[in-house]
């Protein structure tokens, strides 16, 4: 009789062999080797963990401007539905809007029940080295790229998201003369997409680079004395998931094991690197593959990252009041309110700002009279802890909010090959199940 073969996942490879599989193992030997190897005492082994995590995340910003690019115009440019353009617009706006501000709502409650300031000391420090957050006029007139090649340059996604989605729609108004333009950008897309599993396969190098590198410079220990912190913030970010992503994909009826399973190695990436960049290939296209029209996933993504980030948005609500509490300063509840108004509109005008939630952190606190620049100084020991989390559900919440789109439009799984299972299909066999 002949044994039963191994669990395999969907690339035909057993299950513990998987990438996600393969991206756990780097975690957890990056830890280890990160405890055991403290940038102090071992210089060369730390300067070995940055370069496996910043060379992995180069190769991926490498990939996101042409993916971007190419997907944008040929999705609009192949369909020709100038009118499902703008109404996909709005509907991504509406969604990104509700979002971001329950994520505000959270963040604020779950400060006010749990008080994490209330353990935390202020540190003495100057004034903090961050870039301004753009006021109202300057987000409105970034939108327009006056050169689209310094856009590209800058990889200002914002500015190239525009472009691509104007030029596609020109495409598309030309008729049958831009059969040739279309058709070399469908092959530009099939390229990438290909050169994208290329280099993720590079993934539990650059994974396990970011967290012995994060672990070596950090320790184990900074995690003491913020412990009611980064406890409160990883809480609230899964009371989102239940009380937001999956009610959401539950009304837009969206298999949710089935979503989670396909955006489980973008997310991956996003927690062990912090970086949204690192991980927004890779969502794009296994939310491609699981349904959602180039389309629509080339434009809702990367516009959500300048206009939907959750995470972040419920980590500066959670941040800023425990700055206010470790401060001594009691706010009341319409002044609480008032500030999530003001972070709503801030936090649109800070896409091309780096490290954007600590911007918006301090522009905030100094709107309420609040010590900004050393608040920021307090959190920054377990920073980069918080940001994994967050960023985490900054790419889990765009790649909701690309599949709430498509389903909305009535376009989701319009483009599926055979690739994956449309929802109408049968369940995965359960041999396949993670």
């Amino acid at each position: 009789m002949t044994a039963p073969a191994a669990p395999a996942s969907g690339n035909g490879r057993p299950a513990l062999l998987s990438g996600t599989a393969l991206i756990l193992y780097a975690l957890v030997l990056g830890v280890v080797l990160g405890h055991f190897l403290p940038a102090e005492r071992h210089p060369a082994a730390y300067e070995t963990f940055r370069f496996l995590s910043k060379a992995f995340i180069s190769l991926i910003k490498m990939l996101i401007v042409p993916l971007i690019f190419s997907t944008i115009v040929l999705g609009i440019g192949k369909t020709g539905d100038i009118k499902a353009v703008g109404r996909m617009g709005v509907k991504a706006l509406i969604y990104f809007e509700a979002a971001t501000t329950i994520a505000l709502v959270i963040g604020l409650v779950m400060a006010n029940v749990v008080k994490p300031g209330l353990d935390l000391t202020l540190p003495v420090t100057g004034e903090a080295n961050l870039a301004k957050p753009k006021t109202f006029v300057e987000t409105l007139l970034h939108l327009f790229p006056s050169n689209v090649i310094d856009a590209m340059a800058k990889q200002d996604i914002l500015q190239i998201v525009i472009f691509s989605t104007l030029l596609g729609i020109a495409a598309a108004h030309v008729g049958k003369r831009s059969e040739a333009f279309v058709s070399f950008f469908e092959s530009a897309v099939a390229v990438l997409f290909k050169l994208t599993d290329y280099v993720m396969a590079l993934t539990p190098l650059g994974v396990f680079g970011a967290m012995a590198g994060a672990v070596s410079h950090h320790g184990l220990k900074v995690l003491g004395s913020y412990v009611k912190l980064v406890g409160s913030l990883y809480v609230s970010l899964a009371l989102f998931v239940l009380l937001v992503f999956i009610p959401v994909l539950k009304m837009a009826k969206v298999p949710i094991l089935e979503f989670f399973r396909a955006i489980r190695e973008p997310f991956m990436i996003a927690f062990s690197t912090a970086s949204s960049e690192a991980a927004l290939p890779r969502a794009l296209e296994r939310i491609v593959e699981f349904g959602v029209p180039k389309s629509v996933a080339g434009f809702v993504l990367p516009a959500g990252y300048s206009f939907n980030l959750d995470g972040s948005t419920l980590y500066i609500a959670l941040a800023t009041l425990t700055i206010a509490q470790a401060a001594g300063r009691h706010m009341a509840w319409t002044e609480q309110l008032l500030m999530m108004l003001t972070f709503m509109l801030m936090t649109k005008g800070v896409a091309a700002v780096p490290r954007a939630s600590l911007v918006i952190i301090v522009s905030g606190c100094a709107a309420f009279n609040l010590p900004g620049e050393a608040g920021v100084a307090m959190i920054l020991a377990v920073d980069e802890l918080m940001d994994m989390g967050r960023t985490s559900i900054n790419l889990a919440g765009n790649c909701v909010a690309a599949v709430v789109v498509a389903k909305w439009e009535g376009v989701f799984g319009s483009e599926l090959n055979g690739t994956m299972a449309a929802p109408a299909a049968p369940p995965l066999p359960a041999a396949t199940a993670a």
